[in-house]
């Protein structure tokens, strides 16, 4: 018998390795042999651990040219293809998303955040914006403003989001942003496409829209005919039939 075959054929001493490795109970049937060449063999069985769906224990033996003797080299817990295994790790970073912060939460920037530029640098201006409006933004000490990029980048997700155009309610809406009068006007390069909702029975009281955004708290906004409250008949008396009521 080839050293190959003398190591395929010793299930019995790997599982008494597994056995003596693994926890009580956890070690299934025997899988396969498969041969790692070199005269080395790894002998796998089902693993039986709880949350261990589709893994197997390998337990790999060798055995010298000139010997009979055989060697456990080690004994592993390994995914199979079906195996049930954790995702692969996403930074904690990437995990987060908007809402996610609580009271007492720091998320600082990128230090490359294309976002943000120097105030000195660029400012969150525009070409229409005159020079004051950068040396204000010196003057208030803010070390960092919003990017030309930053800019459009919070644009295009105001745009793109639920006080945007798209959304349903902004669909169906009497009338749009730009034309309502509880709209308040915005300062700086983004006020030609968004304003403030100040309307406080509308869900988006508080927050910034865009100008075709809408719903039905327009100010414009008004009752179909059929919507409003009608007008009731005066009621009739009837004086020539006994009234019938119930005995006590």
């Amino acid at each position: 018998m080839s050293a190959d075959e003398q190591l395929s054929s010793a299930i019995d001493v790997a599982r008494a390795a597994v056995d003596e490795a693994a926890d009580a109970g956890t070690v299934g049937e025997h899988l396969q042999a498969v041969d790692d060449g070199d005269a080395l063999v790894s002998h796998q069985f089902r693993c039986l651990k709880a949350g261990y769906q589709g893994w197997y224990w390998s337990v790999s033996i060798s055995r010298a040219p000139d010997t009979d003797r055989i060697t456990i080299n080690d004994v592993v817990l390994l995914p199979g293809d079906d195996a049930i295994i954790a995702p692969v790790w996403t930074p904690y970073r990437e995990r987060i998303r908007p809402g996610d912060l609580s009271p007492g939460d720091v998320l600082p920037p990128d230090e490359d955040d294309v976002r943000l530029v120097p105030s000195w640098s660029a400012g969150d201006g525009d070409e229409q914006t005159d020079d004051r409006y950068f040396a204000r933004e010196v003057g208030l000490g803010r070390e960092w403003v919003l990017s030309f990029e930053g800019r459009e980048i919070a644009a295009d997700r105001w745009q793109e989001g639920e006080q945007g155009p798209d959304a349903l309610i902004a669909q169906q809406a009497a009338g749009v942003c730009h034309s309502c009068g509880f709209m308040v006007s915005l300062a700086g390069p983004l006020s030609e496409r968004f304003g403030v909702c100040a309307n406080g029975m509308a869900n988006d009281d508080g927050r910034v829209v865009s100008f075709d955004h809408g719903c039905g708290a327009h100010s414009g906004a008004r009752l179909s005919r059929s919507a409003a409250a009608q007008e009731l008949p005066l009621p009739v008396f009837d004086t020539l039939a006994a009234d019938e009521t119930e005995p006590f």
